[in-house]
């Protein structure tokens, strides 16, 4: 018995593309650093909100790539000369990306208190008829 895919079935066409969106989204970024929540704020607007504290805007990037939005922070050259007795607060490079389905939007990005709030929205889908005429063969 073969493994029956999205792609696969037969009721199912054209769904391929969410497939490759699946396993992406499975392979993407799912170390525990830094901490995130993703909340609904509205039906159609999403906020993703990470623990950045230590980082300031300019060690921050953020990107969408290929309907990925990757969210990079890099924090370089701050501790030369210092002697640390005890370092509990991380301060290491990190990548975390999270797969965007069509329609959904970055609008904008924020600090605020150590935390990086993403605000994300999907556009309203065109609802759309469309009537077919069937020749004479």
């Amino acid at each position: 018995m073969s493994k029956m895919t999205l792609g696969s079935h037969p009721f199912l066409l054209g769904f391929d593309q969410l497939e490759r969106m699946l396993e992406q989204a499975e392979k993407s970024g799912t170390e525990g650093y830094p901490p995130f929540n993703i909340e609904q704020v509205s039906d159609r607007a999403y906020r993703i909100t990470l623990a950045v504290a230590g980082f300031g805007e300019d060690d921050l990037s953020i990107t969408v790539e290929d309907r990925k939005l990757v969210v990079r922070g890099r924090i370089a050259g701050r501790d030369e000369g210092r002697v640390y007795l005890h370092r509990g607060i991380a301060a290491r490079q990190f990548m975390k990306s999270f797969v965007l389905a069509d329609g959904v939007e970055v609008i904008g990005a924020a600090t605020e208190n150590g935390l990086l709030h993403i605000d994300l929205e999907r556009a309203e889908p065109e609802r759309r008829v469309q009537k077919i005429e069937i020749r004479k063969g």
